[in-house]
């Protein structure tokens, strides 16, 4: 009885009890690198135009396009490459190193781009810049996931994940104010790279307020305990394939990735232009339209990852992805067919957020990590993660010729938009682990 009634108090208790000054400091060490990885990310997309006209010459300056999408998917490319590599060196290395490397580097990387003086320079800091890049998210969830109490993971995990949404944000502000005074005139767009060296100082803050996961360590030294003090750890990377049911969640997984992610891309990144069609047929004004709708689907996105941890605990984790990929599908069918009022098109911009960005990466947060073991945790989620982007990188490069190809932008982007129609299937081949405790 006195079992059952301690039970009863642990089920009554807030998500929240229980939770110390430690585990809001993982959370805030990792949350600070994650806003700067969504800074770098939309910091690039916002000041392309502006990158172009200063780096380009006049022959390249006659296709534009093309070098906006070799810009943006260079950088992908690096940060899928580093993603990988770096899941891989936090479970061998731990979380904490890998995640002050990743912010130093990027940091380092993303001030010196302000110093490109052509687009080959550009290119190669883009791509160090996203391998740097790519190391910090799978380190930051394994962390949050390993330090913060059952009951509480799931929500602290969509709180880490909705720092790429703020990042985004806050390279709109910043890019406001400076495009508002243009301290260096046509070259202000350095200004965007110069304040995301910032997070260099966070270094010195991460190195002093966190702690290193024990989940990991405990996994680390139960796999080096050998009778002859050899050590007998196998190479994670080979590890997550290596057993039947393993081998069958990455590959399951991974596929919902790609949904997520080339999904996304078709359809956040032809939104402005489209926006901007809608409006020029409705005799609005050039570039006032864009603007609001891209605050719009950054602040549902945001208000999605902030609560995608009590949504998910509520319908459990499959009938969480049914949903979100249910979501998105119509979402991004009800925006590239819809020819109503501009204020009407910034509402359902701010539901495209929530469901295509929003709730469409915060599962990656919230269920990767209860998928595997702490010893190959890092790795796991790194791969399912960034695998997605080792494909998706091209599809920035080749938008221009993807929507020719398919006769318009709203054809290309609800062509694509079909692969939605897998997280409508393959939630349910996966496990339920809503209210399980992380493997060991």
């Amino acid at each position: 009885m006195a079992s059952l009634g301690s039970d009863r108090v642990r089920v009554s208790e807030a998500w929240h009890a229980g939770l110390t000054r430690r585990h809001w400091r993982i959370l805030a060490g990792s949350y600070l690198g994650w806003i700067f990885d969504g800074y770098e990310a939309s910091g690039l997309v916002i000041a392309m135009p502006f990158i172009l006209k200063s780096l380009l010459t006049s022959e390249q300056a006659q296709t534009p396009a093309f070098y906006a999408g070799a810009a943006i998917g260079i950088t992908l490319l690096g940060w899928g490459l580093g993603g990988l590599m770096g899941g891989v060196l936090a479970d061998y290395v731990g979380r904490k190193r890998v995640m002050m490397l990743s912010i130093l580097f990027y940091a380092l990387f993303t001030g010196l781009t302000a110093f490109s003086s052509g687009f080959v320079s550009l290119a190669c800091l883009r791509f160090l810049t996203g391998i740097a890049m790519g190391s910090e998210w799978s380190t930051g969830i394994a962390l949050v996931a390993e330090t913060w109490p059952d009951r509480a993971r799931p929500k602290g995990c969509g709180f880490l994940q909705s720092g790429f949404g703020a990042g985004s944000l806050l390279a709109a502000v910043v890019w406001y104010v400076l495009i508002m005074f243009q301290p260096l005139g046509p070259d202000t767009w350095r200004l965007v790279f110069v304040v995301g060296a910032v997070p260099a100082l966070f270094v010195l803050y991460l190195r002093g307020a966190l702690e290193e996961s024990e989940k990991w360590a405990a996994a680390v030294r139960a796999q080096r305990r050998t009778s002859d003090g050899k050590s007998t750890r196998p190479f994670t990377l080979a590890e997550i394939f290596r057993a039947g049911e393993s081998r069958r969640r990455v590959l399951l997984a991974t596929s919902l990735s790609f949904a997520a992610t080339v999904g996304w891309w078709a359809v956040s990144s032809w939104m402005p232009a489209y926006t901007e069609q809608l409006a020029h047929l409705q005799g609005e004004p050039a570039g006032v339209w864009a603007p609001r709708m891209s605050l719009a689907y950054n602040v549902g996105a945001v208000l999605a990852y902030l609560v995608s941890g009590f949504i998910a605990d509520a319908l459990g984790r499959r009938a969480y992805l049914f949903v979100t990929f249910a979501g998105a599908l119509g979402m991004t069918v009800l925006t590239y067919l819809w020819s109503g009022s501009m204020p009407a098109f910034i509402g359902i911009a701010f539901f495209n957020g929530m469901f295509t960005l929003g709730f469409g990466y915060s599962w990656m947060a919230i269920y990767l990590v209860e998928l595997f073991t702490s010893a190959v945790r890092a790795t796991a989620s790194s791969f399912i993660f960034n695998a997605a982007r080792l494909v998706a990188w091209i599809f920035p490069i080749i938008a221009g010729l993807m929507v020719a190809r398919f006769g318009g932008i709203a054809n290309a982007a609800l062509t694509l938009s079909s692969v939605y129609l897998l997280g409508l299937v393959i939630p349910w081949f996966l496990p339920e682990t809503t209210g399980q405790p992380l493997p060991d």
